[in-house]
C-alpha cells in the first residue's frame, strides 16, 4: 500500500470520525442529564437530511439559506419529541423512558417511509463542499477537509456553553444530582430543552456534512450511524462530551484502517464498532474518560 493511499484513508477516517463525533455529542449530553439513551437521535439526523433535500430540491433555496432552515427545523423536531415523548415520563422508571425513545425511533422511521417512500433520494449538491482539493498528491473533497475543523469548533462551543455560562452550570448541576437541582430552584424543563436544542442542531450539521460525502437519503439511513455514534459515546465515556468526540475519531479511523490494511474484511467494517463496544464493556465499562457511576437505590 502506497503512502498516498494510506494518507487518503487516514483523512477519510478522520472525516467520518468527525461525523460520528458530532452525532455522539447529542447522545452523551442527553444521557449526562436524563440518564437516557436517546435512540431516536439517529432518526433526527435522518429527518434533517430529508429537510435538506426538500429545502434545496423542492423549494429551490440556496444552500446557505437551506442549512439555516434545516438546523432550525431539526431543533424544533428535537424539542417537540422531548416535550411529547419524554417530558410526561420525567419521574417514570428509566426503562419506561427508554421504551418511549425506541418507540419514537420506530415512529420517525415509519413516518419517513410513509411520507417519502423507501426509494433513496439524492442529496442536493453543495458546490462548496463537493469540489475536490489536491494536497500533496492526495485528492480530497472539501467536505473531508472541513468536517474535522467544524467538529472541533462546535466541540469548543459546546464546552464553552457547559463550562462558562449560566445554563451550562445548570446542566452540570442537573447531571450531578437531578433531584437536588430541582429542589434548589433550577428550571429542569428549560435545561433539558436546551440540551435537546444543542444535540439536534449538531445532528443537523452532521446530516449536511454526511450528505455531502454520502449523497443518498433514505428512511433507515440513521440506524447504523446512530448505533455507531452510541458506541463512540460509550467508548469515550458516555456523559463526557470530549470523550464522545475522541470515541468518534477512534471509531472512524479504526474503520478506515480496516479498509486500508485488511481489504478482505471491508464488508465487515460495520462490525468493528460493535466489537469495540464489547471490548469496552468488558475492559472499561465507563469508557476512556468516563467516571465511575453508582446507581441510586
Amino acid at each position: 500500500m502506497s503512502f498516498e493511499t494510506f494518507m487518503q484513508q487516514l483523512a477519510n477516517g478522520i472525516s467520518i470520525g468527525s461525523l460520528y463525533a458530532l452525532i455522539a455529542i447529542g447522545y452523551t449530553m442527553v444521557y449526562g442529564i436524563l440518564r437516557l439513551i436517546n435512540f431516536a437521535h439517529g432518526d433526527i439526523f435522518m429527518m434533517a437530511a430529508y429537510f435538506m433535500v426538500f429545502s434545496m430540491i423542492n423549494f429551490s433555496l440556496p444552500w446557505y439559506i437551506a442549512i439555516v432552515l434545516v438546523i432550525i427545523s431539526t431543533v424544533i423536531l428535537g424539542v417537540v419529541i422531548e416535550r411529547i415523548a419524554y417530558k410526561p415520563l420525567r419521574d417514570a422508571p428509566r426503562m419506561s423512558i427508554m421504551i418511549s425513545a425506541i418507540g419514537v425511533s420506530f415512529f420517525l422511521e415509519n413516518l419517513a417511509t410513509y411520507l417519502f417512500t423507501g426509494v433513496p433520494k439524492g442529496f442536493p449538491d453543495i458546490p462548496f463542499l463537493t469540489q475536490a482539493a489536491n494536497i500533496g498528491g492526495i485528492s480530497l473533497s472539501v467536505a473531508t477537509i472541513v468536517t474535522p475543523i467544524i467538529t472541533i469548533i462546535l466541540l469548543l462551543c459546546v464546552l464553552f456553553i457547559t463550562n462558562k455560562t449560566k445554563i451550562g452550570m445548570a446542566m452540570r448541576a442537573v447531571s450531578k444530582d437531578y433531584e437536588t437541582a430541582r429542589l434548589m430552584g433550577i428550571k429542569i424543563n428549560r435545561v433539558i430543552s436546551t440540551t435537546f436544542v444543542i444535540g439536534s442542531a449538531l445532528a443537523a450539521v452532521g446530516a449536511v456534512l454526511w450528505g455531502a460525502k454520502y449523497p443518498s437519503v433514505m428512511p433507515l439511513m440513521g440506524v447504523m450511524p446512530g448505533l455507531k455514534c452510541f458506541v463512540a459515546a460509550v467508548l469515550g465515556g458516555i456523559g463526557n462530551t470530549t470523550g464522545a468526540v475522541i470515541g468518534g475519531f477512534i471509531l472512524g479511523m479504526g474503520e478506515m484502517m480496516i479498509v486500508a490494511f485488511l481489504p478482505l474484511l471491508t464488508g465487515y467494517r460495520d462490525a468493528f464498532a460493535f466489537i469495540v463496544l464489547i471490548i469496552v464493556l468488558i475492559v472499561k465499562p465507563t469508557g476512556l474518560l468516563g467516571e465511575k457511576v453508582t446507581d441510586k437505590v
